[in-house]
């Protein structure tokens, strides 16, 4: 999968329509295989593009979870150290 799709359940406050909006583009663009569609296959690619968001919005808001919502800032710099220690 791709390493730019980033979890979105169970933070606190929760996952923007935007957040969920970039990580949907992001699996059509790896499941087309472009980043960037021809005009001929723009409508298909955005209507996938809008139908994945609409779907992962239902998904996230019927997940249920009993572990405390985590904090967006511990876990961007728990990524971080990561690559850090990845790329070092």
């Amino acid at each position: 999968m791709c390493r730019n799709i980033r979890p979105l359940n169970n933070f606190e406050p929760p996952a923007s329509r935007d957040e969920v909006t970039a990580a949907a583009l992001q699996y059509v663009r790896k499941v087309a295989g472009t980043t960037k569609p021809s005009q001929a296959n723009e409508e298909a690619f955005y209507a996938a593009v809008k139908e994945i968001a609409h779907i992962t919005e239902h998904l996230l808001d019927d997940l249920v979870t009993t572990a405390p919502p985590k904090n967006r800032e511990v876990e961007a710099a728990k990524a971080r150290a990561r690559a850090q220690a990845r790329y070092a």
